[in-house]
């Protein structure tokens, strides 16, 4: 079963997936949709305030922070990471538990990333806004690193989360029933 979704004018279909016996998500991808990812880029910076770094998690937003921070003239963007790395010191982190994830995460910055951010007015941007976990986790990790959060933004946003007047997003992507109807 697929989902057809109007995104500030661009249509795509997405595939319906299970994440319980009573619930399924219509599967956003940005990998390798490079017209999807400009279209949605150019739409969200429409709506941007004035920002210094545009701020995501690992991994599948990475294409959203790259191209919105081309299209803003900016040379640098930083992504919370799912993993410490060997090169990252001092590190910083925060918890989450998102719906397309079956266990809890931490996302981590190393002191040379969360140096970027201190001070700066920081724009988060995710594909997608689900429960709003992964989003809550990376205003700990601005705040944390000592940056200013100017806006939220998402592509798109799930269920109630369309609702919410905190964040900014371009559609609202419906959840649904086993049989693919739409329930929010």
């Amino acid at each position: 079963m697929y989902y057809t979704i109007d995104i500030a004018g661009m249509k795509r279909d997405f595939k319906l997936f299970p994440v319980s016996d009573e619930l399924q998500i219509a599967a956003f991808i940005l990998f390798g949709d490079v017209e999807i990812t400009e279209h949605a880029a150019k739409n969200l910076l429409k709506n941007a305030p004035d920002f210094d770094l545009v701020f995501t998690a690992e991994a599948k937003s990475i294409p959203l922070a790259y191209e919105m921070s081309r299209q803003a003239g900016k040379n640098d963007y930083i992504i919370a990471r799912k993993g410490v790395k060997v090169y990252m010191e001092d590190i910083v982190q925060a918890e989450v538990r998102s719906i397309t994830t079956q266990s809890d995460q931490t996302l981590y910055l190393g002191r040379d990333e969360a140096d970027r951010i201190t001070g700066k007015r920081i724009l988060i941007i995710d594909d997608v806004i689900s429960t709003g976990a992964s989003l809550v986790a990376m205003e700990e990790l601005v705040e944390k690193a000592g940056g200013q959060i100017v806006a939220k933004m998402a592509v798109l946003a799930e269920g109630d989360a369309f609702d919410r007047d905190d964040i900014t997003v371009l559609a609202k992507l419906p959840l649904f029933d086993k049989n693919g109807n739409v329930i929010q």
